[in-house]
């Protein structure tokens, strides 16, 4: 639906920023980490949205880049986290302390996060761990949506990425067979590999 509003910045908050933009200015809450990260007043930014809708209410959420926003939403799916709570984690640590802090299982430097209890931080280990690394210190790989529906089983998005690019499918298989036999090898290297 939307990926990215952009457009000038109006108004900066302690969580959240004004954006104008074809005319309408966007009331957009943001972690504080992201906030700093966006031009002064006055210049043209970019932010990244997620929209939160209820039938009570509606809410833009924004982020600097993509993967802030793939965090967020990984977040979401931790049990007890909700978009209010996920911008508070968010705002309170940056992208690269936090993925090096649940690989690491590092529970006093999540507990360290205002807000943060001992329970949900060793949810978020259980939940995410090895599925934030960001995209710049993961193998590249053409198939994306496979990836991602391998995460989605519950596979490390590296050695998801990893294994799709170590399976070999003969030539002449195009299209939808030759993504379900990746998809199926996949699975095998996995598998084997745990």
């Amino acid at each position: 639906m939307f990926n990215s509003i952009r457009g000038i910045v109006t108004e900066k908050l302690i969580d959240s920023v004004f954006i104008l933009s074809g005319g309408i200015e966007w009331d957009i809450s943001l972690p504080a980490t992201d906030l700093s990260r966006l031009p002064p007043e006055g210049d043209e930014g970019r932010v990244y949205i997620w929209l939160y809708h209820r039938e009570d209410q509606m809410k833009l959420f924004g982020f600097a880049d993509p993967d802030r926003r793939a965090t967020f939403l990984e977040l979401l799916k931790v049990e007890g986290i909700g978009p209010k709570g996920a911008l508070k984690i968010m705002g309170g640590i940056n992208q690269d302390e936090f993925e090096r802090a649940l690989e690491t299982e590092d529970l006093a430097r999540l507990e360290a996060i205002p807000g943060l209890g001992k329970k949900t931080a060793q949810k978020m280990i259980l939940a995410l761990k090895g599925k934030l690394t960001t995209a710049k210190a993961i193998p590249q790989t053409p198939y994306a949506d496979l990836v991602e529906a391998l995460v989605g089983m519950g596979y490390d998005r590296r050695a998801a990425t990893e294994a799709l690019n170590k399976v070999e499918i003969p030539a002449g298989i195009i299209g939808t067979e030759k993504e379900r036999l990746l998809f199926k090898e996949a699975i095998v290297l996995l598998s084997s590999s745990s």
